[in-house]
């Protein structure tokens, strides 16, 4: 059995996604399609590279990702293939497949160059279905991608992939605020080992202070508090309430937490 889960901004309107569907399956009549989600936000790198990040772990190890959220398709960007610890990842170099990929632990990046395995015409504006579907479909049946491209070492890794632990600190970035109003942003479990946090510790965001706890209900209604949420990020919450909001904080923003105690 081959799984390839399929992650883009096209919404569920339109034929595209049953074009890309289409085109892998005649390639690999035997593979199990997954969609993640069709409903990125149009042309939301940073949106869809959480979203692809917080559901590829869960898939077995083997498993190829494709994610297409692509503002630049047809230009300059290169197609890329990542191989990783646990799967394989293909789409875009634009950073959509960085967050996850680097969970996983990077083996290897390849940009995609040889053209035997695209579609016979491929459109400038649909790589999605003539280029990057019909490579994830080869690579589900086994053809290896470092028969399909070269090595590739000057990948974008946008700020959102970027943190950066020192002397107490934790600079991070935030990826999404949730319709609680968490504020995730891109830090890992490893990234606060790194400084020695544990449940019970202190963090500060300026002036404001909270403790690291397991979940919400540790603290009480309307307190902040630091915790690694169920997509395995570090996220400030506030129980029964909008950190967003208490905090004004909102996606895109870069803080620097430092660990009290």
């Amino acid at each position: 059995m081959s799984i390839i889960t399929l992650l883009s901004d096209f919404g569920l309107k339109d034929s595209y996604v049953s074009e890309m569907k289409a085109v892998t399956l005649s390639i690999n009549p035997k593979a199990v399609l997954v969609d993640i989600t069709h409903e990125v936000p149009k042309y939301d790198v940073r949106f869809g590279a959480f979203v692809l990040a917080s559901a590829a772990p869960h898939f077995p190890k083997g498993t190829v990702h494709l994610g297409i959220v692509d503002p630049c398709v047809g230009g300059k960007r290169k197609p890329i293939i990542i191989k990783t610890k646990r799967g394989t990842y293909v789409g875009p170099d634009n950073g959509i497949l960085i967050l996850a990929a680097k969970n996983d632990g990077i083996l290897g990046v390849f940009e995609i160059t040889e053209k035997k395995y695209f579609e016979r015409k491929v459109s400038p504006t649909f790589h999605g279905r003539d280029l990057f579907s019909p490579v994830a479909a080869h690579i589900s049946k086994g053809v290896r991608a470092e028969k399909i491209g070269t090595p590739f070492e000057s990948y974008l890794q946008p700020s959102f992939t970027s943190v950066h632990v020192r002397n107490g600190l934790l600079d991070c970035e935030i990826i999404h605020t949730d319709s609680f109003g968490n504020v995730i942003t891109n830090l890992k479990v490893v990234d606060l080992s790194r400084l020695g946090v544990r449940f019970g510790m202190m963090i500060s965001l300026g002036k404001r202070r909270f403790p690291f706890l397991r979940t919400y209900s540790e603290t009480t209604k309307g307190t902040l508090v630091g915790l690694i949420g169920s997509h395995g990020f570090f996220e400030i919450a506030a129980n029964q309430r909008s950190a967003a909001e208490l905090l004004d904080l909102e996606v895109g923003k870069r803080l620097r937490l430092n660990v009290v105690s």
